[in-house]
Order: C-alpha cells, then structure tokens, then sequence
C-alpha cells in the first residue's frame, strides 16, 4: 500500500523550499524593519501620581527621568527611589508590549531563534 500525501502538500520539492525561503527573508526582513521603527520610538509612564516621569526607548535605555521637586522629601528617599523605579519598569513593559505584540503580528505568533 502506498502513503498518500494531503493535496498541496510534497511534490512541489525545490519550487516549494525556493518559495518557503522567500517567504522567510521576507518575513525576515519585514521584522528589520519592525526592530528599526520600535527602537526609534519613545515610551514614557508616570508614578507617584503624576510626580515622577520615565521616559525610555524602544533599545530598552532610560532617556529621561523628571521628579517634581515636590516629592523630594530628605529622610524618605527609600519611596523617591521606589517611585522612580515603577515609572521606569512600567515605561520598559510597554516598550516591551508593544515589541511582542508587532513581532507577533508579523510572525503569525511563530517563535523563530535568531530572527527576533
């Protein structure tokens, strides 16, 4: 008895892999792209109920952080430090965010080593 194959599949042999590898630099390509436009991009969040400001880039890199002079308080830097952490770490998650969401639309949710 002989395997048969679902209709599409095989018998294409090296004209489906020259369209398969196209289809994967495409999509290669397309994630460049993506990397290029996300990294340019800017990503702020605030804390302490609008009295600290983070401000990082899509290369995961702190660019600005404003306090209020208002909420320096001396002999409580432990909270000023925790206020300025969560603005950072919340800045970072939606750099983050929104990475995996782009890189997931473009990949169709595959998860490829080396391509992102």
């Amino acid at each position: 008895m002989k395997a048969r194959l679902p209709q599409g599949v095989g018998g294409g042999g090296i004209g489906n892999m020259q369209q398969l590898m196209r289809q994967a630099q495409k999509m290669q390509e397309q994630m460049e792209n993506l990397t290029e436009e996300l990294e340019a991009k800017e990503y702020s969040a605030v804390s302490g109920g609008g009295m600290v400001k983070a401000t990082v880039s899509g290369k995961m890199e702190v660019l600005s952080i404003d306090i209020n002079p208002e909420i320096v308080d001396p002999d409580d830097t432990e909270m000023l430090a925790d206020v300025v952490m969560a603005a950072v770490n919340e800045a970072l998650r939606a750099a983050i965010d929104e990475k995996d969401e782009k890189m997931g639309a473009v990949s169709g949710g595959l998860s490829i080593p080396g391509m992102f």
